[in-house]
């Protein structure tokens, strides 16, 4: 399996981190769920770090279950949209910088 992830490193404006919340999931999430071919889309908030750590609010990873779908994806009209909605809620939280990191899973499930 691929996951392809989205870390979003920077900050969130002081006092609207459960509005940030709210509009991830509200107005984003429905983009991301979106994508063809996504097998899972997984939303992680931080609830906190290690000392020194960068900060980083909101990591999003959407499975695939191939190179070719993560490709299929990322030309789809639909991220199109999903990046503007994104860029949308951005503007009116955040602070910072989001990287893509495309990586290849190893799941061990232990239950």
């Amino acid at each position: 399996m691929i996951t392809r992830y989205a870390l979003f490193e920077g900050r969130i404006h002081d006092g609207q981190t459960e509005a940030f919340r709210q509009a991830i999931l509200t107005e984003v999430l429905p983009k991301w769920k979106a994508f063809p071919g996504a097998l899972a889309v997984r939303v992680t908030f931080a609830e906190s770090r290690d000392e020194g750590a960068p900060e980083y609010p909101l990591i999003l990873a959407i499975s695939y279950p191939d190179l070719a779908a993560v490709d299929a994806a990322l030309a789809s009209p639909v991220r199109a949209e999903g990046k503007a909605a994104t860029e949308a809620v951005l503007a009116r939280f955040f602070t910072g910088r989001i990287h893509h990191h495309i990586t290849t899973a190893h799941d061990h499930d232990l239950v």
